[in-house]
């Protein structure tokens, strides 16, 4: 029995039916050469040998009497493997914006939350011969670096299937539930645990606090520059209430070009992908004229996870960047950009200690749900001040090529959440040397059709960011221009003639000669 993190639970409290709260993950294979099998049969026999090496997968809610606290995460020993792994068959021709468009459908609908939270989908039928698999399971089990680390547990890095050792012999058990004695008791020692980690923390979440501020006050901008504190962001058509209904799309760019760029223009992956952003939004709203003046704010996912740290919860905060869409000039927008991106990761950095702190609160889970439906019903997101108007998230990934049941993953797609006041969700995930995006959207505010319309504004901006000049260069061409200044102020300062007291005019002269006087 282990009881939710506060972290964790919000993702319950938080979702109602316009916003399920899974993340999950879309994966193109291609089949070994020649191979006549039943591939669905073959990836659930290969996930029930593999079922106990990950506890999302074995586990489910048992929720608190009256909800009080936090529900805990139980072992589920009957699970029934046909219900948690499907298949489904593409009309033909079987494009990839048919999948899409499958996988947004999938998406939209809420896990049974009498199971563990998690639903596998294998997806035959496209046109080229590959074959998807569609993954979903509740965030409150599993952040995106904790996805990842799931996925070196279901996946081989060889076609040849690992061998796995089989699970331990458990006692069988006839609860399907805990007792109201068993639960309330948990609840009340995980409280004094949580409790008592607050009071030993008190002194490092001092330092942290000071530390923090220190680095903010550094950041202050000097007069004349872009400031590096961001106010609230301005209402967009995203900032809005949304459905359950949803539009999905990817991209994919290699991920060796990327980081090439990023050190030619003065930058890194995430400030590529920040100005990709940027950019690719601002075109999409001014083209309809919904483009406010003042700038775009992202709310940027940040992992807290300590190196190493494999456990299947969430450890993460977000941080906000600003997009500088109010700045037409590229290079100055980049600029911008990276330098906001860079200055919130900074205070992060001091603030991990405070950031992951879990205050457990009496009664949360009916507040929160509560609040949630408010959200949600009346159309309080739009009316309300918004402190983000996109999520963007960047999460590493894989570096080599993976395989399941023998096959080989080509592409590994992200699917993740919007929200009420942000109703697009755009997530990065490298993989085995290539950088994909994952587009998720309510399709009320994004359609299908606008969701591929900001994919192809997303390579346009690439294209313009590829045109920047280099560091270098720019370096070069600041010197040159200070340089031809230097020499112009000393080319006019030697053209000046100096006149001397005898040498003016008489007026001038009586003049001084009383000024002197």
């Amino acid at each position: 029995m282990d009881q939710l993190s506060s972290m964790d639970a919000s993702f319950l409290h938080l979702e109602t039916p316009e916003t399920p709260m899974h993340v999950g993950s879309l994966m193109i294979f291609d089949l070994p050469e020649g191979y006549q099998g039943d591939y669905y049969e073959d990836v659930k026999e290969m996930l029930g040998k593999r079922l106990h090496l990950s506890g999302l997968l074995n586990r489910k809610l048992a929720q608190m009497p009256f909800q009080l606290a936090e529900p805990v995460w139980i072992e589920d020993d009957d699970i029934e493997l046909d219900y948690h792994v499907r298949t489904v068959t593409l009309r033909r021709p079987g494009t990839m914006a048919q999948l899409e468009q499958l996988v947004a459908r999938l998406h939209a609908s809420l896990l049974d939350r009498s199971r563990p939270l998690w639903e596998m989908y294998v997806i035959d039928g496209l046109e080229n011969g590959q074959v998807a698999f569609y993954t979903k399971a509740h965030h409150s089990g599993v952040d995106g670096k904790a996805g990842v680390e799931l996925a070196k547990v279901l996946y081989d890095v060889s076609p040849k299937m690992r061998e796995v050792p089989p699970p331990r012999r458990k006692r069988a058990t006839v609860q399907y539930q805990l007792g109201v004695t068993e639960l309330l008791q948990a609840a009340a020692n995980n409280a004094a645990q949580q409790y008592r980690k607050l009071a030993e923390l008190l002194p490092t979440a001092a330092k942290a606090l000071g530390t923090a501020a220190t680095v903010m006050a550094s950041q202050r901008s000097q007069k004349g520059e872009r400031s590096l504190s961001l106010g609230l962001a301005p209402k967009t058509v995203f900032n809005d209430s949304i459905t359950n209904q949803r539009s999905y799309s990817t991209m994919s760019l290699p991920l060796a070009d990327i980081k090439v760029l990023g050190k030619r223009v003065g930058g890194t992956v995430n400030t590529i992908v920040m100005a990709m952003c940027s950019i690719a939004l601002q075109r999409f709203l001014a083209e309809r004229g919904l483009l406010p003046k003042e700038a775009l704010i992202a709310m940027v996912p940040v992992s807290l996870r300590a190196e190493g740290d494999k456990a299947m919860n969430n450890q993460v905060s977000a941080v906000r960047v600003d997009l500088a869409t109010d700045i037409d000039d590229l290079p100055t927008r980049f600029k911008a950009i990276h330098a906001s991106s860079e200055a919130a990761k900074a205070v992060v950095r001091e603030l991990k200690p405070v950031l992951g702190v879990d205050v457990p609160i009496t009664g949360s889970p009916w507040l929160m749900t509560g609040l949630a439906s408010l959200l949600g019903r009346s159309n309080l997101a739009s009316r309300m001040p918004a402190a983000g108007n996109v999520l963007i998230s960047n999460v590493p990934g894989p570096g080599q090529h993976l395989y399941m049941a023998g096959a080989r993953m080509v592409h590994y797609f992200p699917v993740s959440i919007p929200y009420h006041g942000s109703a697009l969700n755009i997530t990065v995930h490298s993989y085995a040397g290539l950088l994909e995006f994952g587009l998720t959207a309510c399709r009320r505010v994004l359609t299908q059709d606008e969701s591929y319309e900001m994919i192809e504004h997303l390579r346009a901006a690439l294209r313009a960011i590829e045109a920047l000049p280099p560091v270098e260069a720019e370096i070069v061409e600041l010197t040159t221009q200070a340089a031809a200044q230097s020499k112009a102020a000393s080319a006019a300062a030697a053209s000046v003639t100096v006149i001397q007291p005898d040498e003016l005019p008489p007026a001038a002269a009586n003049d001084k000669a009383s000024r002197a006087s």
